[in-house]
């Protein structure tokens, strides 16, 4: 079996969830292609990409008028009943058609016989007609965005869900929402974390400093933490404190930090994951105080509170979507969303207890390997390509 990865981007600073469960796929000895759908635009990446030896093909999207187009569609005419598949497309975009047409081709051509799509937006869309074309199955992974955001186009996720040969997500919570409302039974499959990589310690006593880790947009909730630094330095409270990350709201959340006084707290911009580890490895804690944005974006399962937990970090975060299922106030604890003093007052209980923190990071790795292991979720995603291969060939 030749698994083909879809995803918009390849490779994107933010998505280390993709990448490790590819790295895990092919210590399995599963055989990967991946195909980029979208050209990349970040210049900082994770070191671990080196280790992926799986070729990635760039589907081109950036054709012009009907010389550039038609020797594209005319590649359908060598794949059996692709006019008339696609007839079956009518919400697709010209570009969608064109990119799937080639995906169905370079499928045929590299013996590719699943697709899975990451993220219920253009990946899975493409993938879908490309699958069709092609006569081969198809899955994709929901995450949060690409279920709870509100977008100007319509996705179709609804045809998605319904087409799909498996649908799965990464926590019950957005199980429980899919169900409820496109009546389809999904699959959780939790991200998972190659452990090897993050050897537990125990946190420090003395830590002080806090860190906070991901990119400078409205879910991740970073002006709901300087806030509450606000409000812990107004009680005499001025912990040390980082926030690693870039976006679009780093003037914004400059400007919050001047204007508060809080010359202890720094922007630091992007890092390696080696010098974010090394942060969280001397940190206090990591704060992740997610939010729902204002057009319904959130986060599904930061990848970044799978990696202090299982590194040792304390972690203190908010009951946003699947949230809760890791973070419990066992293994770490939970503040209101959106709300400031709640924060403040996690954040003051953890600094002055050091045992708190020592429980709490024991129980949160002990909850990463039961449940985070990539080792396992990627192979749970492998069963499924294989019972829907099964599937069909019994068809």
């Amino acid at each position: 079996m030749t698994i083909g990865y879809v995803v918009k981007r390849y490779p994107r600073f933010s998505e280390t969830f993709v990448v490790n469960e590819i790295l895990a796929h092919e210590a399995a000895g599963a055989k990967l292609e991946i195909f980029a759908l979208r050209s990349v635009e970040e210049t900082h990446f994770q070191n671990i990409i080196s280790r992926v030896r799986a070729p990635v093909t760039r589907i081109p999207d950036r054709i012009k008028g009907i010389d550039e187009s038609w020797p594209q569609l005319a590649a359908a005419q060598t794949l059996p009943n692709a006019w008339q598949r696609l007839t079956e497309f009518p919400e697709a975009s010209g570009r969608d058609v064109i990119q799937a047409v080639r995906l169905a081709v370079e499928c045929r051509d590299r013996g590719v016989t699943h697709l899975h799509a990451h993220f219920g937006t253009v990946a899975s869309t493409v993938a879908r007609i490309a699958a069709r074309l092609a006569g081969i199955t198809w899955s994709m992974t929901l995450h949060a965005k690409d279920i709870f955001m509100d977008y100007a186009e319509n996705r179709n996720l609804a045809l998605k869900i319904a087409d799909a040969g498996a649908v799965v997500t990464v926590s019950d919570f957005n199980r429980s929402y899919l169900a409820d409302r496109f009546g389809r039974d999904v699959t959780r499959i939790y991200n998972g974390m190659d452990l090897a990589g993050f050897q537990w310690q125990a946190p420090r006593e003395d830590a002080t400093e806090i860190v906070a880790v991901g990119r400078l947009v409205e879910k991740k909730g970073f002006h709901i933490l300087i806030e509450a630094l606000r409000i812990l330095q107004s009680e005499g409270c001025t912990p040390p404190t980082r926030i690693i990350g870039g976006g679009e709201m780093q003037a914004e959340l400059a400007a919050q930090i001047e204007a508060s006084g809080l010359d202890h707290v720094t922007l630091a911009g992007p890092m390696p994951q080696s010098d974010v580890i090394a942060a969280m490895r001397g940190a206090a804690m990591l704060a992740c105080p997610c939010i729902v944005g204002d057009d319904g974006n959130r986060d599904g399962m930061p990848t970044v509170l799978l990696e202090a937990m299982a590194l040792g970090c304390p972690v203190v975060a908010t009951p946003v979507t699947g949230i809760p299922e890791l973070v419990d106030g066992t293994t770490g604890l939970l503040a209101g969303e959106g709300d400031a003093a709640s924060l403040a007052e996690s954040i003051a209980r953890l600094l002055k207890d050091p045992a708190l923190r020592d429980r709490q990071s024991r129980a949160a790795r002990a909850r990463i390997e039961a449940d985070y292991d990539v080792t396992h979720s990627a192979a749970a995603l492998r069963d499924l390509f294989d019972g829907l291969r099964a599937m069909r060939g019994a068809a």
